[in-house]
Parts: C-alpha cells; sequence; structure tokens
C-alpha cells in the first residue's frame, strides 16, 4: 500500500509542477501588461513594494495550502491573525518584551490550530463548520483583548509611565527591533517581510516534500480511507496541518503589528480570500492531495500584481475585487472539472 501512495503522489507532484509553469506564464503575461500599461510598473521601487506586499500572501497562501492538501480548509486564518496581532499587541503596551508577547501570541495562535484539527478529524465536523465556529472565537478574542478597542502605539511613551527610565529605554529597545526584524529590516534590496516569507516557505516545503508527515498529508488528501488502511493516523496529519495554518497566520499578524505599531481589532479581514486565493491560483486543490507550495509563491505573487498593477492604473476597488474573484473562481472550477474527468 505504501508504494502505491507513493506512485499516487508522485503523479500528483507532477501535475502540480506542471500547474506551476502554466500558472508562471500567466503571471509573465500580467507583468508585461502592467508594465505596457505603466513604465514605471517593473521599477526597482515598485518591485520592492511588490515583494514586500507578496509576502504576507505567500505565508497565508502556505497556511491554507497545507490545510487544503489534506482535503480541508481553514476559515479562520484571519481572524487567528487578528488575534495574533492584538494579544502581541497588548502584551507590549503593557511591558511586557517583545520576544515574549510574541511567543505567548503565536502559543494562541497554536491552541486554536489544535482545536480546528481536533473537531475536524477526532469528531468529524466537516472543516467549514468547525473553523467557521473558531474563526468567530478568535475573532472574539481578539475584540476582548484591549477591551474592545485598538491598542495605542506599542512604542507610545505613555506605556511606560510605572517603570524606571531604565526599564522604559530597554523596552523601547526591544519594541524598536521588533519591528525591524518583522517589517522594516532591508537586507540589499529586500525587506526582512520577504525574508520571513521564503524561509517559511523553505521549512515548510521541506517538510511537505521530503518527510514522512509530509507524504501522509498528500495520502490523506488523495484518499482518505486508503490513507487509513496503510496506518496513517489521520488525526495526526490533520492536526499538524491546522497548527501549521494557525501558527502562519499567527506570523502574518506579527508582521502586521510591526508593521502598524498597534493592534487592530479588524486586522486579518478577508485574509481567508487572500489564503485560498494564492493556494488554488497557484494550483492546490480544493478536493486534496494536490499541489506544491512554490505553486503557492507564484499564485501569492499573481494575486499581488493584479492588485498593485490595477491600483496602479486607477481601477476602483470594486473592480479589483470582481477581477480577482472571477480568477479564482475560474481557478477552483477548472479544478474541478479537471478532477472530475479523471474519474
Amino acid at each position: 500500500m505504501g508504494i502505491k501512495l507513493n506512485g499516487i503522489q508522485r503523479a500528483f507532484r507532477a501535475r502540480g509542477v506542471g500547474q506551476v509553469i502554466v500558472v508562471s506564464g500567466f503571471l509573465i503575461v500580467l507583468l508585461a501588461i502592467f508594465q505596457m500599461l505603466n513604465n514605471n510598473f517593473l521599477g526597482p521601487r515598485n518591485i520592492q513594494n511588490l515583494l514586500r506586499q507578496i509576502a504576507p500572501f505567500i505565508i497565508v497562501g502556505i497556511a491554507q495550502s497545507y490545510v487544503l492538501i489534506t482535503g480541508n480548509i481553514d476559515l479562520s486564518i484571519g481572524s487567528v491573525l487578528g488575534m495574533s496581532c492584538m494579544i502581541s499587541a497588548t502584551l507590549m503596551t503593557h511591558n511586557v518584551p517583545p520576544v515574549f508577547a510574541a511567543g505567548i501570541a503565536l502559543i494562541a495562535c497554536m491552541v486554536v490550530g489544535v482545536a480546528n484539527g481536533f473537531l475536524v478529524a477526532q469528531f468529524k465536523l466537516p472543516p467549514f463548520i468547525a473553523t467557521l465556529g473558531t474563526m468567530t472565537i478568535a475573532r472574539g478574542i481578539a475584540q476582548i483583548s484591549n477591551g474592545s478597542r485598538n491598542t495605542r502605539a506599542i512604542d507610545s511613551s505613555e506605556n511606560y509611565k510605572l517603570i524606571s527610565p531604565e526599564a522604559a529605554e530597554s523596552l523601547r529597545s526591544q519594541i524598536e527591533a521588533f519591528k525591524n526584524f518583522f517589517y522594516y529590516h532591508k537586507f540589499g534590496f529586500l525587506f526582512s517581510t520577504i525574508i520571513i516569507a521564503l524561509v517559511i516557505w523553505f521549512i515548510f516545503n521541506f517538510i511537505l516534500t521530503s518527510t514522512k508527515i509530509g507524504r501522509h498529508m498528500y495520502a490523506v488528501g488523495s484518499n482518505i480511507e486508503a490513507a487509513k488502511m496503510s496506518g496513517i493516523s489521520v488525526l495526526k496529519v490533520t492536526m499538524v496541518a491546522y497548527v501549521v495554518s494557525a501558527l502562519c497566520a499567527g506570523v502574518v499578524g506579527l508582521i502586521q503589528t510591526a508593521q502598524s505599531g498597534t493592534g487592530d481589532m479588524s486586522a486579518g479581514n478577508t485574509y481567508e480570500l487572500y489564503a485560498v486565493a494564492a493556494s488554488v491560483i497557484g494550483g492546490v486543490s480544493t478536493l486534496g492531495g494536490q499541489g506544491i507550495l512554490l505553486g503557492t509563491i507564484v499564485g501569492a505573487a499573481i494575486w499581488s500584481t493584479l492588485s498593485n498593477g490595477l491600483s496602479l492604473a486607477n481601477v476602483p476597488i470594486a473592480i479589483q475585487n470582481i477581477t480577482v474573484g472571477i480568477i479564482v473562481v475560474i481557478s477552483v472550477l477548472s479544478d474541478v472539472i479537471i478532477r472530475q474527468r479523471k474519474k
């Protein structure tokens, strides 16, 4: 059975590579069109901005891809992101060092991931319903984290009234380092945000392609009954996928905290759509068992290029949303049609 599963897995991966080539061609066409419409589109400054915009979409795309490959979906990504943003910012405004504030926020996110995996795999709740419930819970936690209001600036002088000048100076320095690490620091041409996204991609791509748990994710998504018969723990695989998803969403929440310097209760709104868009445009199947994370990067790049290019062309936001929505629907529809024809 293991040999058969490996064969199926290789076939799906091979098809995933083919889809990445196709969507990469589409990305090149998009870049060429927007460059013709605006001579500055491929200029160094806009490319730098574009890469910075792509980074969060890559990370949430990886989050959703992990879950989709196992044949499930995670609708709680945006709310978990907002929860991470609010918890980390609120703790920092109460003089908790950023490294601890970030750690506590990420642990809270992973708890949501564990809950999602447990509800879906152990209690057989439909993923749509289970993550819809945790989405609401996480958003509620984000809202009550600071008494149902956004936080003030994490480096505001108001935060340091009750501590010594030396401690205040130390915290200011740590918060500055936090903001630089997650958003403002540059490594040559690249901002730290894109470096974080690429590191996360490298780690989770390695797990997905080169470890037993990664092979089991494809097997569960391809045929859950066959996976069970071969001795694979569906509960373990599902929980790992949802924890990775929540962790990635939490990291994007920290990026937003560093970027804005505050905690925003609405942070992460609609990121569920961004995550699904980056995944399915990049070739990850909504039916499970298919897709590679390289495609997710290309999908995130297409999403960001469309958004950036249409904005530079002064296309109204409503038209931008309609355009991207149509592309997402076409991507999902083509995947469903191709899979049905193969049966």
